[in-house]
This record gives structure tokens, C-alpha cells and sequence, in this order.
């Protein structure tokens, strides 16, 4: 058993014998209080009785041995879980079967890394109803937002079931991937429709699904509630009857809010999350945790610059203190912008340092990448090309990888909470800031709160740095089309 004790001079020790308590951490909340309520990081030590090494382990196998409870999952999606090549596949045959004999090297890599995954995108509203018709007979995708297909979405759910890893749903509520029709309906049918696809969704998946993002990005850069469909027809309350009609749908059900650029203590968006998730909690809404994106680009300025391990501790600390869980919920790294000497030192770091930082908090329960291997990314379709996670195109293990796994390992027998990042300062002994190796001049921006007010495009489209305004996709005035996902 994992155990946390106090010796006589006041130092936290972790020890590990046969099992884990997953409630050994719980124990850190009062043990060598400071002013502020936490521990000092300093004082923690580690005594591995049976000195166990890491060195050859998973990602899974090191968070069994973790002194609490960590999801390690990854956002997956069906074609390259069950066909041979993605690149092979032109539409015209089936997916393999969820049970076939011969994984796919997505799938074989996936099931010995990870004890989670979150469907990436057809758990969406849009691919539910619209963009992904799968087997179902048509020739062209249905505009009935009433016609749901879950082939695909099962085929993927099943398959983690029967490998006994959790399942988190995404996203019941997103206005980007909202039927357009919506915006032609009056507010009461909105509601309706809203209402119906919460309890439709999270009924189908009723006892396979028991985490779920609820409401994912309502709030806008600067903090405001963004502009988007639900507002407009609905008000702010959308958000605390989403959640009120899921945990009606499913009482057992863990309730998740999702948002981005809100990783870090410090900026307005930072703040509002915490506010919209104190107001809600204030009014007895059932949330019960949030997620925080963690997209983040390591060559970013202004607005787009990473936080650091000291701000990512200190707004998990404040979220957890409200009673919630908190986790990272689309994590990569993306570095095609950097210098390419520095691409893997900078990913590496991130990887390791922001992790850590966010695990050194009790209320820290996991870690959702978004996707697992740059051969099937998302950012190449919405950014550039480019090598945002922690295995390559070929399935080998980066050194973003390892940056992770030593994150894992700072809360595991043999580690060192924290794993000697900076916790309570953005300066090193030296005078170095975080990050200083790889961290670009943080120049003028165009990216700053005051230009976002209200804005309800998604990151995206509001993250590219140009000089030229007259090419700033932010000037454009239709919102971009989604390009299809594999």
C-alpha cells in the first residue's frame, strides 16, 4: 500500500508496499500546512521500500502505481483504431470490427499505453446527426438534427469497454459543432432540442459512459460568455440547465466544464473560469469537475505564450478548492514554429514540467491527450504540420514521451512531487525564467484580451499571429467550416 506519514520534523513521506490507496493523497491537504493551506514542496521525500524502477513501464503501468487515481487517456478515433492505414482507406469498405484478431498499430499502442480514452469527434452533435451518416442509407447527410447514428461512436466505446478503460464523453453541448439549423429556430425550440439531445446522447451510453464534458468553451477570450447560438436564444442560463438536464439523464453520471486558455492563474479568461464554476457551484448546479484544454504552442507569444508550472499549480489549487477534480482534457504540444534544435527540448519540457506542476495538486485526476501519435492529428487539419504529441508518425516513443512519463513518475514510488520543476516561482536560482532554453521574445500582439470581447469562434481561428490585418482570419465574417476528421 501506498501511504502518506509525517515524521517528527515535519516531512511528508511516501511509502509503497503491496497495493495503492487511492486516498493516500487526500492525506497532503493537511499535512505541513503553510499559510496558504498547501505543503511545502520542498519537504516532500520518497521512500521506496521495495525500490521499484519505472524505467521500462507504460504510461499505465506507472499510474498504477501512482499514490492516487490518474486517468492517462487519449482522444481516439474509429478509422485508424480499426483499419490497417488510414491513408488506405477511401470510404468504400467498413471498419474492421471492434473484436478483430489483429489490432492496428494505433490500436495495439493505444491499449498498452492508456487506461482511458474520449471519443475525439463523433460524439460531437454535428457528427451525430449530420457530417458522419455512417452505415445508415442516404445520399447525402441528413439536416434532421432529430436522426442520430452512433455506429461510430460505439464501435469505439465497445472497444475500450472490453480492454476495461474508462470512457469520457465529448461534448454534449459546443455551439461550433451545433447543427446550423439551430440558429433558424425560435428560443423555446431551441430549448427543446437542446434538452433532447442531452437526454438522447447520454441515455444511449447510459452505464458505458460515466464522465462527460457537458458544456465545453462558453466562455470567450476576454473572459466574457461568448457570442455563440445558446446565448443568444437562451441566456446564461444554458449553461446550469445543461447541466442540471444531464445529471437528470444520468444521476451517476460525473459532470465535466471544458474551456481552453485557462490553464494558468494569469489572465481574465483564467479568472472568469473560476468565477462561471464558483457561481455554478454556488447555486448547488451538479458540476462536478473541469477540464482545461492544455493546447498549447510552445513557440506562442502575448496571449498564446504557455503558462508556467507556478500558474498551472496555483489555478488547479483555487478549482480544486471549490470541490472540484480537475484535468488537463486535449493536451499537446505544438513546436513546428521553433527553432528545430529546440523542438524536443521545449516539447519535453512542457510535457513534463506542466504536468508535474498540476499533479503536485490533490484535486489533479488526469491526463486526456489529444490524440496520441502525430501521424492522426488534429492540428494538421486546423493549424499547420507540425509534431504536437508523444509519439511519432511511425508509433515510436518521442521524447515528449518520456517527458510525460516523468511526470507521472513525481507521484509514484521512487519520485519526488513536483519532480524539481519550479512550483512557487517563474525564476530559477540562477535568474533564469521557465521555459528560458526555448521561450520566444514576447513581442507585440495581436492576440491580447481587449480584442476578443464576446468572440465565439473557436481557438483556432483566433490564434494565428499575422502582420497583415487584411489577412488576419479574424477579420473574416462567416465562421470556418470543419473540415472532415479522420
Amino acid at each position: 500500500m501506498i501511504s502518506v506519514t509525517e515524521d517528527i520534523e515535519g516531512t511528508v513521506t511516501i511509502r509503497h508496499g503491496e497495493g495503492i490507496d487511492t486516498d493516500a493523497i487526500e492525506d497532503l491537504k493537511t499535512l505541513d500546512a503553510n499559510e496558504d493551506g498547501g505543503y511545502h514542496d520542498d519537504d516532500l521525500e520518497i521512500d521506496d521500500d521495495d525500490d521499484t524502477s519505472t524505467d521500462g513501464l507504460t504510461l499505465k503501468q506507472v499510474a498504477m502505481q501512482c499514490c492516487k487515481r490518474i486517468d492517462v487517456g487519449a482522444a481516439v478515433l474509429p478509422k485508424p483504431l480499426f483499419h490497417p492505414d488510414i491513408q488506405d482507406y477511401d470510404g468504400s469498405e467498413e471498419l474492421h470490427d471492434a473484436a478483430a484478431s489483429i489490432p492496428t498499430p494505433y490500436a495495439r499502442v493505444l491499449g498498452n499505453e492508456f487506461n482511458a480514452i474520449v471519443v475525439e469527434h463523433h460524439l460531437k452533435w454535428n457528427p451525430l446527426c449530420v457530417s458522419e451518416p455512417g452505415p445508415l442509407p442516404s445520399e447525402k447527410p441528413s439536416d434532421r438534427i432529430g436522426r442520430y447514428d452512433f455506429h461510430h461512436a460505439d464501435s469505439v466505446v465497445d472497444w475500450a469497454l472490453k480492454r476495461s478503460m474508462k470512457v469520457k464523453g465529448h461534448v454534449l453541448v459546443w455551439h461550433v459543432t451545433s447543427p446550423k439549423i439551430l440558429e433558424d429556430m425560435e428560443p423555446e425550440e431551441v430549448r427543446k432540442e437542446l434538452r433532447r439531445h442531452i437526454f438522447t446522447v447520454m441515455g444511449h451510453f447510459r452505464g458505458r459512459i460515466q464522465v462527460w464534458d457537458v458544456v465545453n468553451e462558453a466562455l470567450a477570450p476576454d473572459g466574457t460568455l461568448a457570442d455563440n447560438v445558446f446565448l443568444r436564444k437562451l441566456g446564461p442560463s444554458y449553461i446550469e440547465d445543461s447541466f442540471r438536464w444531464a445529471h437528470e439523464a444520468d444521476a451517476s453520471a460525473v459532470l465535466l466544464y471544458n474551456d481552453n486558455k485557462v490553464e494558468g492563474i494569469d489572465s481574465r479568461k483564467s479568472d472568469a473560469f473560476y468565477e462561471l464554476l464558483a457561481d455554478l457551484k454556488a447555486k448547488n448546479v451538479p458540476v462536478h469537475g473541469c477540464g482545461v484544454q492544455a493546447h498549447w504552442n510552445a513557440a506562442g507569444v502575448g496571449w498564446n505564450r504557455p503558462p508556467t508550472p507556478r500558474s498551472v499549480k496555483a489555478q488547479v489549487r483555487r478549482l480544486g478548492q471549490l470541490g472540484l477534480t480537475v484535468n488537463f482534457s486535449e493536451m499537446d504540444v505544438r513546436v513546428s514554429q521553433l527553432p528545430a534544435n529546440l523542438r524536443q527540448i521545449a516539447q519535453r519540457q512542457i510535457f513534463h514540467d506542466l504536468l508535474a506542476a498540476a499533479l503536485s495538486e490533490p484535486a489533479f485526476d488526469g491526463v486526456w491527450l489529444w490524440g496520441f501519435t502525430d501521424r492522426h492529428t488534429w492540428v494538421t487539419h486546423f493549424y499547420h504540420d507540425d509534431e504536437p504529441l508523444i509519439f511519432d508518425e511511425a508509433y515510436a516513443r518521442k521524447e515528449s514521451y518520456y517527458g510525460f512519463r516523468d511526470a507521472l513518475k513525481t507521484i509514484a514510488p521512487g519520485g519526488c512531487v513536483g519532480g524539481g520543476t519550479l512550483l512557487s516561482s517563474d525564476i530559477d536560482v540562477d535568474g533564469n525564467p521557465w521555459g528560458h532554453l526555448w521561450m520566444q521574445p514576447d513581442l507585440v500582439s495581436h492576440n491580447t484580451d481587449e480584442d476578443f470581447h464576446g468572440d465565439s469562434r473557436p481557438d483556432w481561428e483566433q490564434s494565428i499571429e499575422v502582420d497583415d490585418k487584411e489577412e488576419d482570419p479574424r477579420n473574416a465574417t462567416d465562421s470556418m467550416e470543419l473540415p472532415p476528421i479522420s
